[in-house]
């Protein structure tokens, strides 16, 4: 298996990881068999072979980067995860916040977490490329252990690119998610509630008949 390291995290990552969106059905139905059998423990793996990554700042009543909900939710993570503390937690779509409340309230409490051992290191993710900057120039170097970018290392856009100079003079590890553009470049097609114009959705899936014809 091909590991790359994280940056100055230390840790080595697979160049494939298992996102875990889908089996909350959010691009189609998953049933419980399928879901549960994607689950950990009952392989007997050690702990300390695999890399957990986990979200704060979104929930089913919406955005909340409070200091006080975030640190909630790393319990309420672990306890569903079964786990006593996760590699990487990240503060996720952080551009439905005020990013001033994630330079000076959002990560301290991050970084408290950091010191207690729930969690190894911490990030942020969104989908505007200029929040990572907004918020690491405005913390010290070496705050930010990661970014999750996702949408914008594929085919159709490979916009990150531009920006990794930057984050590497920051320190900061980078992980690219959705690479098929949350199902727009599948043969599948991408949900119903995906962002993209009509336009676009039609001419993605015209390419991929036309990918599967040839």
């Amino acid at each position: 298996m091909e590991l790359r390291e994280l940056r100055n995290t230390g840790l080595k990552l697979s160049s494939v990881g298992f996102g875990a969106s889908p089996l909350g059905s959010v691009f189609g139905p998953v049933s419980d068999e399928v879901a549960i059998a994607t689950a950990l423990k009952a392989s007997g793996v050690p702990r300390n072979e695999y890399i957990v990554s986990t979200k704060c700042g979104r929930y089913k009543e919406g955005f909340d980067f409070g200091a006080d909900r975030v640190t909630r939710s790393i319990d309420e993570s672990l306890a569903r995860l079964q786990l006593d503390y996760v590699d990487i937690l990240q503060c996720h779509d952080i551009e439905f916040g005020s990013l001033d409340q994630i330079v000076n309230e959002t990560i301290p409490a991050l970084q408290k977490l950091k010191e207690t051992g729930k969690i190894r290191f911490f990030g942020i993710t969104g989908l505007p490329l200029e929040i990572f900057t907004y918020v690491l120039d405005r913390v010290p170097p070496g705050t930010v252990d990661v970014i999750l970018s996702y949408c914008h290392h594929g085919i159709n856009d490979s916009a990150v690119e531009d920006l990794l100079p930057y984050l590497k003079s920051k320190g900061v590890g980078v992980i690219s998610a959705s690479p098929l553009a949350m199902g727009l470049l599948t043969e599948n097609g991408p949900p119903d509630w995906h962002p993209a114009s009509n336009e676009l959705k039609a001419a993605c899936q015209a390419a991929a008949v036309f990918c599967k014809e040839k």
